[in-house]
């Protein structure tokens, strides 16, 4: 007998709530029909999967094969997902992981201009961390990602803009009132907010300052509270702060070329849902136009 989803499915959730009846209501199965799938996947696996009857600790080749089992259950969901957005809408729907700035800056207009001429096509926006967005394109659960990343494997990778690193504090910060001096030296007595942008910077003059941090906030809000609460400064690309300038200062370095490059990634366009390729297009019209990015200093590609 070959080893079904449905069998997948049943042993992850009893092994996620530790008992038979908890997993048949969660999968709004009966109780025996739940224990008779899931003798038929140990059957077919040749080993017992739990320790004890009663479901609450799984054996050591039980755990291993519980990893594989949620990955494929969670890729066979994504591709149901994929098809129940195709069965919407004309074009499907698009999943798109970007970094905040990006969301806040550069996408409003983007999505004003692709939801006027696909008003049918669903949109799911994630903002994160340019991290997690290599995972999210890596996992398949984004169709198209925007942020610092790296290249993967399998992916096709565009640079489409750069932006300037510079100091940002307080409109009323001491840097703010003589900052078109500043250099990485003249931050030495004032405490610094780390963030994973950081490590982009190469300047071998940065290397002792965030050596020196001792806090490291990832998320841009919560960067920007502790900046709003004179916690310390920070160290962001132009364009994270570029809607906020009437609260916070940014301050360009003197003598100073770190800049943060932007990537568009996903997967080859054949291997992409119609939606997917539609907005890639726009993209790139729009930065041909320049459009894309209006109003700051940037670097295009």
């Amino acid at each position: 007998m070959a080893i079904k989803i449905e069998m997948l499915r049943c042993f992850t959730m009893v092994a996620t709530h530790g008992s038979l009846s908890d997993a048949a209501d969660a999968l709004g199965r009966t109780p025996s029909a739940v224990s008779m799938m899931l003798k038929q996947f140990e059957d077919h696996v040749g080993t017992a999967l739990f320790e004890t009857a009663r479901k609450s600790r799984l054996t050591p080749i039980g755990e291993l094969i519980l990893t594989q089992a949620r990955r494929e259950v969670d890729h066979f969901q994504n591709t149901v997902s994929v098809i129940e957005g195709l069965s919407r809408s004309e074009l499907g729907y698009l999943r798109l992981a970007v970094t905040p700035s990006i969301a806040t800056t550069v996408l409003p207009a983007v999505i004003k201009a692709f939801a006027t001429t696909y008003p049918k096509v669903q949109i799911d926006l994630r903002d994160m961390d340019s991290a997690a967005i290599a995972r999210e394109l890596g996992d398949e659960r984004a169709d198209i990602g925007i942020g610092s990343l790296p290249e993967i494997e399998g992916m096709t990778r565009t640079e489409l803009f750069s932006d300037a690193f510079g100091v940002v504090c307080r409109k009323d910060h001491p840097l703010a009132k003589n900052w078109d001096q500043l250099t990485w030296r003249t931050m030495d007595d004032h405490t610094i907010i780390a963030n994973g942008l950081c490590a982009q910077i190469t300047d071998p003059d940065f290397a002792p300052i965030l050596a020196r941090s001792r806090l490291m906030v990832p998320n841009t809000a919560s960067l920007l509270g502790l900046v709003r609460q004179e916690v310390g400064i920070t160290v962001l690309p132009r364009l994270a702060v570029a809607g906020l300038l009437d609260e916070f200062a940014f301050l360009p370095l003197v003598d100073v070329t770190a800049r943060r490059v932007v990537h568009l990634m996903s997967r080859p366009e054949n291997l992409l849902m119609p939606a997917a390729r539609a907005f890639l297009k726009l993209l790139a019209e729009m930065k041909r136009d320049g459009w894309l990015v209006q109003d700051i200093e940037i670097q295009s590609f």
